[in-house]
């Protein structure tokens, strides 16, 4: 059960939608598609990976991120779950995840948060987003 920080009937729709955005991700970095991945983003987004690089605007995140993703080594058995949502404003959201990546033998795990925007068109789109790599038995 996703916590929010209210409870409203109202927000059942826009929960569907951030829970649909999430499912996105997870799908675009099962199949390790760039493109479905870098059309969850606004286009002046901010994106820090796991690792610490700051990427600022969709140009610099596409960059690394068609760089990156199909070159990733999992393979494919990736999860992300929507932990908690903040309401900052109706049409901005902080959004908590839980991603897991399984392979066999090895699985590590990561707690990015997402800030995601509401647009005129009724779309959420990644905003502002940090992931970070949690300790799992001694590693990242």
């Amino acid at each position: 059960m996703i916590r929010m920080t209210t409870d409203l009937p109202s927000r059942a729709a826009d929960i569907e939608a951030i829970s649909r955005l999430v499912a996105t991700v997870e799908h675009s970095q099962r199949t390790k598609d760039p493109e479905e991945f870098l059309g969850l983003f606004h286009p002046d987004a901010i994106w820090t990976t796991a690792h610490g690089k700051v990427l600022i605007g969709l140009d610099a995140i596409s960059e690394f991120t068609r760089k990156v993703l199909p070159a990733a080594t999992w393979d494919g058995q990736v999860t992300y779950e929507v932990l908690h949502v903040l309401w900052i404003r109706p049409d901005v959201a902080a959004v908590k995840v839980r991603q897991r990546y399984l392979s066999p033998g090895e699985e590590s795990e990561g707690a990015p948060l997402y800030v995601m925007a509401k647009q005129p068109d009724g779309r959420w789109l990644l905003t502002a987003c940090q992931n970070t790599g949690v300790v799992v038995d001694g590693t990242t």
